[in-house]
């Protein structure tokens, strides 16, 4: 055989036009799913709405979306195995469509941000064009050649057994299972996630569970550590952390279009698309369920404090973070209200003096982390506000704010030393003395460097893996047991 035959199969395929799925293909989320997020972000009421939309059907609900809401073609989570593939073909004379179940103009959008497509086959109000919808829509305009088709689920099946060459990208177990079962041959595939054990651990901030520790505090300054109160504190910590994980996710869904456009939130699960939505609210779902489960075995009165946490981040999430300085006092709030949880989780009180130190201390962090976002974006160029209200031009106030904050919780702290509440828990409490430099040193370090703009984001994060901040933290903690013995 010469290799002019071998070739012709080749050269057939190739003048075929190739057809896109875009949903879960091409971009790796759902963007209808992702333009209803951002419409109960950007339009909460009308999101209350959508339920009554789907009695037109489901691409009359995505055209009324449409029409609130535009995702930036821009910003959206490309597989990007399968838009490398995309722009060889169209580099090499392919004709390319973009065929998908998307409202037509957002699938217009995503077609003219690309520049490699010859037509887009789209929703169009009246049609959902997906399934058999789709594959009537291109037998229609492809009578004669046939076409080549790109899909990553269920719906795609009949596509794919209808093509001259199945492609699959990012594809469910369910269509794999269905392609098994019809023996339909698959040619390529373009994979575009993260390890899953990973994405699940950043999906629920494992990380931001050391803010949790907190809840601890009450029961060891009281110098109660019996094991009854160990454990209860303990259960209270895994209650607590659950339900924190499951708000950091509402946090994230209602943000993805935003985080896109950061340069390192854009890589959060839900805005990469490495996680689906659905996959987020099943978390959220199993979370609560164990955190209120938990909860039971407590004392009531740390449900009350969880669920006015709860209560609280969800008002943050929906809209008081975007109201100035009303966001940095909710969030040096919460750490109070973990402290206030961890009281009531061992029926230990919380002295004024820890309530006025937290109040302060806390305060200095939330606007450090709202400092560092600032610097941050000063030094890359990238625009006058950082999405919460804040100006550029803030910048040097919220300094001041914060600075003056945490001297004042050292004030406080000081001032403790020689209260009654020092006198009956410790027996040289002049020796606490010495964690007030020490306490200096780390704020002023922390200040000084989100100032350089060295300085993680979230002072959390720093404060677990800076080595500096842990030696400190140590030596904070071997003062106290000096001065208890």
């Amino acid at each position: 055989m010469s290799q002019a035959t071998i070739d012709e199969p080749i050269r057939v395929a190739s003048r075929r036009p190739l057809c896109v799925d875009l949903d879960g293909t091409l971009v790796k989320s759902d963007t209808l799913i992702d333009s209803l997020l951002l419409l109960v972000r950007t339009y909460p009421l009308h999101a209350l709405r959508a339920p009554l939309w789907v009695l037109g059907g489901k691409a009359a609900l995505k055209a009324r979306v449409g029409a609130l809401v535009q995702l930036e073609a821009a910003h959206l989570p490309y597989n990007r195995a399968l838009l490398t593939y995309l722009t060889e073909q169209h580099a090499a004379g392919r004709k390319l469509y973009l065929t998908t179940g998307a409202d037509t103009a957002l699938a217009h959008r995503i077609a003219e941000h690309l520049g490699i497509f010859e037509a887009v086959l789209a929703s169009d109000g009246a049609t959902n064009l997906i399934g058999n919808n789709k594959l009537d829509s291109l037998r229609r305009r492809f009578p004669d050649e046939g076409f080549d088709y790109i899909g990553n689920a269920s719906p795609d099946v009949p596509l794919l057994q209808q093509a001259g060459e199945a492609m699959l990208a990012n594809p469910s177990l369910p269509l794999q299972a269905k392609l098994k079962a019809r023996k339909i041959p698959v040619s390529r595939q373009f994979h575009d996630r993260g390890i899953p054990l990973k994405i699940f651990l950043k999906t629920i901030r494992l990380h931001q569970w050391a803010k949790n520790i907190l809840i601890f505090v009450p029961m060891i300054l009281a110098h109660a550590l019996r094991l009854p109160l160990i454990v209860d504190a303990l259960v209270a910590f895994v209650c607590f952390s659950l339900c924190a994980s499951a708000t950091y996710i509402v946090n994230d869904l209602l943000d993805i279009e935003a985080d896109r456009r950061h340069h390192k939130k854009r890589y959060r699960p839900f805005a990469s698309g490495d996680l689906p939505v659905q996959a987020g609210l099943a978390i959220i779902a199993i979370f609560m369920g164990l955190a209120l489960t938990g909860a039971m075995f407590l004392p009531g009165a740390f449900l009350g404090w969880m669920l006015v946490y709860l209560v609280t981040t969800l008002s943050y999430s929906l809209y008081l973070k975007r109201v100035v300085l009303v966001d940095v006092i909710l969030l040096s709030g919460l750490y109070t209200l973990r402290l206030l949880a961890g009281g009531a989780a061992t029926d230990v009180g919380i002295s004024p003096w820890l309530a006025a130190f937290s109040v302060f201390l806390f305060l200095s962090l939330a606007m450090v982390k709202r400092f560092s976002e600032l610097q941050n974006m000063r030094a890359q160029g990238n625009t006058l506000s950082n999405g919460r209200g804040y100006l550029l031009t803030d910048i040097e106030q919220i300094r001041s704010f914060g600075t003056a904050s945490a001297y004042a919780s050292v004030v406080v702290f000081a001032f403790y030393i020689y209260g009654s509440g020092a006198t009956g828990l410790y027996h040289h409490p002049s020796r606490m003395w010495l964690m007030t430099p020490l306490m200096i040193l780390w704020l002023s370090r922390v200040w000084l460097l989100a100032s350089r703009g060295e300085l993680d984001e979230d002072p959390v994060i720093f404060a677990v893996t800076d080595r500096m901040s842990l030696l400190i933290g140590l030596g904070v903690a071997l003062i106290a047991v000096l001065a208890a013995i």
